[in-house]
């Protein structure tokens, strides 16, 4: 298959924006990122490519050039930016905020079905409900992903179809991190067990179940979780995500501080502990967050 005819088939299942709009894609240089870039110039998007440099291994700063020489390949604009991360735990974590800070809302990322896949099983482990379980959700204002339905060996063909030699990243193989872990180790297993490819039926199934969580929340938003007969009232799923909502913002419940509040919205007790050194109280028949008193 010739390039052009590959880029035309995977294009048919990208979610750019339409042809013109101007588009910031965040280009690491490895093959997604790449191919990220390839198809959103083939697309006919203005596009400007990010390489974000975390400092974090020898030789990084180097990238920035494989990125900079494709983008100029491909009439692409160019810039570079530096983050410190300090080593440390929850290095991944801290590496996706750094990253995000210096890039624009609505930015680009080559998120394939594969890291959709390998994001679902890590939100399973961590016991992340339907939310989890639906995966990256769809989110353009703030982070859009065209290529959540190409497969990661879809992204190499287009480098090496366009002649592109992806950098790539020894972290990636680092049993440290859990995603890789998930990728080397339990998704060839689970393959193995269900005899196909389980990275299709998760990704499949994620969009689905974005959609039924999308339901529930527009169905929450109209409940006030503040207003304590009103929540006992809702079926137990709708208040859960009622008080959910509400409580997220600053820091997302887990589902034992959940239950809690909902014990206090039915009376069984006055107030609840929700960490962060704030609880939940019940007076007048309205919840309200209030700080943890010293002497409780």
């Amino acid at each position: 298959m010739s390039a052009p005819e590959l880029l035309a088939r995977l294009l048919a299942r990208c979610d750019y924006p339409g042809p013109g709009t101007a588009v910031t894609c965040a280009v690491s240089g490895g093959a997604d990122s790449l191919a990220l870039l390839v198809l959103a110039v083939a697309h006919g998007c203005a596009v400007t490519a990010v390489h974000v440099d975390h400092g974090l291994r020898r030789g990084s700063a180097a990238e920035a050039e494989v990125v900079a020489a494709a983008a100029e390949r491909f009439g692409a604009a160019f810039r570079a930016e530096r983050v410190r991360v300090p080593a440390g735990p929850g290095l991944e974590a801290r590496a996706r905020a750094a990253r995000y800070a210096v890039l624009p809302a609505g930015v680009l990322t080559g998120h394939t079905a594969d890291d959709q896949a390998e994001t679902i099983v890590a939100n399973l482990l961590r016991g992340g409900g339907l939310d989890g379980l639906a995966g990256m959700r769809r989110d353009p204002d703030r982070v859009r992903r065209p290529l959540l339905a190409v497969r990661r060996t879809e992204t190499e063909a287009v480098c090496a179809a366009v002649g592109l030699q992806p950098v790539r990243d020894p972290s990636n193989l680092d049993p440290a991190f859990t995603r890789n872990r998930i990728r080397h180790e339990v998704l060839p297993l689970l393959d193995a067990v269900a005899g196909r490819d389980v990275t299709a039926v998760l990704a499949r199934q994620a969009p689905l179940l974005a959609d039924e969580a999308a339901f529930l929340d527009d169905l929450a938003a109209q409940v006030d979780p503040t207003d304590a007969p009103a929540l006992v009232a809702q079926p137990v799923v709708l208040a859960r995500r009622a008080v959910r909502r509400w409580l997220a913002a600053e820091h997302p419940p887990s589902s034992a501080e959940v239950e809690r509040v909902l014990a206090v919205a039915r009376g069984e007790s006055v107030a609840c502990e929700i960490g962060g050194g704030r609880r939940v109280a019940r007076r007048a028949g309205r919840l309200r967050v209030e700080p943890v008193r010293s002497s409780e």
